[in-house]
């Protein structure tokens, strides 16, 4: 699996429903409908 980019998670455009864009290690990018954009990490 790639590394996200800085340039890759500037350009994410708000869509329909809320998606993510994975990074690695169960760190993702969550880009919401109104175009907000937040780092999470999924943890177990």
């Amino acid at each position: 699996m790639s590394k996200l980019t800085d340039t890759q998670c500037r350009t994410a455009k708000p869509r329909e429903k809320n998606y993510k864009l994975a990074d690695g290690n169960g760190l993702y990018l969550l880009v919401n409908v109104r175009g907000s954009k937040l780092w999470k990490w999924k943890y177990r």
